[in-house]
């Protein structure tokens, strides 16, 4: 295959320095499926990077599977993806993936999330306090980062005493994709290993004290009235982790960092805090969690004025797709905390979270997050600026800041 002419979207250089979006608009301007080269593990790809294109992708999962090679979309051995990604719902494939996911379902309903606000907005208030006679802090660590791992943590059941150990661990199963980090793969698998031995730990004591949280959902729930197995259980609660912590720390690090590149916008919803809401999607919009993720054609197939082959591996850019002009109009490319107002169903057009089957189940857990903090943190502080360099997760499967210091002025 002639080489692409356009960067590698699967080499982690392509985001040191955040997002590369001006690539991404040439990239949607060459078409919404476009065949691709990796230098790096030799395997080529296709990336879909137009909105109806991923549509039909993510919605046809016996033409586009998750569990042949994994849902993730770097390389790894079948062994690996056979024996151990298999055991989580993200790369599973009809019938099996709906019956695993109702059992998860269950502790994400949005009514069931809805009573934990009371007691997110608790937690938020207690950041903010911590930070806000200082008129500074690191942003990622001590306010992004807080809320999310302390949400999640309540809802398997892990004492926030064990909070700073999760920190660690998640962090470095996230920053083993990041070559300037003092971490390696081999450093992330020994830390899911540690994770794994404390679901395990878990799920003896729930045999002996039930508990009535998503460990609870989850250890209680049966496939065919198979129970859910311990191996099982311990891989979703990793997912469960991970996804939950780290997807909404990233997102609520990219939101501050994109008002504060547009004050005028910070301003307006400080002055106008009932708009919050309607911003966290273009928040969401602008810069996904994940940025891409990966299915494997299973048939010969057309799609975007691309001929597929069976087995043939496709790319998921959702980030791209969330930019896309034929939907979201010609100043997609522009942050706007306005835009719900004249699109009112922006929340739906949006792909941060997928569609289809593999929709983010945690979805609404993510936006409540989101709305709460930010409805707290913006009216205290005031004028927030960076005061150092942003230094970015170099990944091209987590579109994270790994730093973020800021100042502003107190709130009361």
């Amino acid at each position: 295959m002639s080489e692409c002419p356009f960067a590698n979207l699967l080499n982690p250089d392509t985001y040191a320095k955040g997002m590369p979006y001006e690539l991404l608009r040439q990239l949607r301007q060459a078409g919404p499926v476009l065949k691709m080269d990796d230098p790096i593990t030799g395997v080529p790809y296709w990336a879909v990077v137009g909105h109806k294109e991923l549509d039909y992708v993510s919605k046809n999962p016996a033409l586009f599977s998750s569990a042949l090679r994994s849902s993730f979309p770097m390389e790894h051995p079948q062994d690996m993806v056979d024996f151990i990604f298999s055991h989580t719902i993200i790369n599973m494939d009809p019938p099996r993936h709906q019956k695993v996911r109702r059992i998860v379902h269950e502790a994400f309903t949005p009514k069931r999330v809805d009573t934990y606000e009371a007691a997110f907005r608790v937690h938020a208030k207690r950041i903010i306090d911590a930070v806000s006679p200082r008129g500074e802090c690191e942003f990622v660590e001590e306010v992004a980062a807080e809320l999310p791992l302390i949400a999640i943590l309540e809802l398997l059941g892990v004492p926030l005493t064990d909070r700073k150990q999760f920190f660690e661990w998640t962090n470095t199963m996230i920053y083993a994709d990041d070559p300037d980090m003092a971490t390696s793969e081999e450093d992330g698998q020994i830390a899911a290993g540690e994770c794994i031995n404390y679901a395990l730990k878990l799920a003896e004591q729930h045999r002996l004290n039930p508990m009535n949280n998503i460990t609870g959902t989850l250890l209680d729930g049966d496939v065919d009235g198979v129970p859910i197995s311990e191996e099982d259980f311990a891989w979703m609660f990793i997912l469960i982790l991970v996804g939950g912590n780290e997807s909404t720390r990233t997102v609520m690090s990219q939101g501050m960092r994109l008002l504060m590149e547009h004050p005028d916008q910070l301003a307006y919803l400080a002055a106008n805090p009932d708009k919050i809401a309607a911003a966290v999607d273009e928040i969401l919009r602008y810069n996904t969690a994940f940025t891409q993720m990966r299915r494997t054609a299973t048939q010969d197939i057309a799609l975007g004025g691309q001929a597929i082959k069976a087995g043939d591996k496709v790319i998921l850019h959702y980030h791209a797709v969330n930019h896309d002009e034929a939907v979201f109009g010609d100043d997609a490319m522009q942050f706007d905390v306005r835009r719900a107002e004249r699109m009112p169903k922006l929340g739906q057009q949006l792909r941060s979270f997928g569609i289809g089957q593999h929709f983010c189940i945690g979805s609404h857990l993510a936006r409540l997050e989101l709305l709460v903090m930010f409805e707290e943190l913006i009216p205290r502080l005031r004028n927030a600026q960076p005061t150092g360099e942003i230094e970015y997760i170099r990944s091209y499967f987590v579109n994270g800041i790994k730093k973020m210091p800021i100042r502003f002025d107190a709130g009361l």
